[in-house]
């Protein structure tokens, strides 16, 4: 029964006024801290989400562009290739010929 009464045993209602003003200003000043806490931890979580992402994405790219190239054929190191069709143009038919009938001998 002793919590059902909640007032303050001060002899001097002035100084009563004085308890009940100082505590609703320091709830106050617990909210707008809480408040200012909480909007400063949010943004840096907020920025630390987007350079985590961008990170995420960065390597994701990187690591399409590679599988893109490996599929796309082998990569030369360093070397110059020169690729072309070639066509032939004149057989010489009668000389293999005769090659082969020397042998034959």
């Amino acid at each position: 029964m002793h919590f059902s009464k909640r007032h303050i045993n001060a002899g001097n209602p002035l100084a009563n006024a004085l308890v009940v003003i100082v505590g609703i200003l320091a709830i106050a000043a617990s909210l707008v801290l809480g408040f200012f806490a909480m909007l400063v931890l949010g943004s840096i979580v907020v920025v630390l989400a987007a350079i985590i992402g961008i990170r995420v994405w960065w390597i994701n790219r990187r690591i399409a562009g590679q599988f893109k190239s490996a599929q796309s054929g082998p990569r030369t190191q360093g070397h110059d290739v020169i690729e072309g069709e070639y066509r032939v143009l004149r057989t010489d038919r009668s000389a293999d010929r005769s090659r082969d009938r020397q042998g034959e001998e």
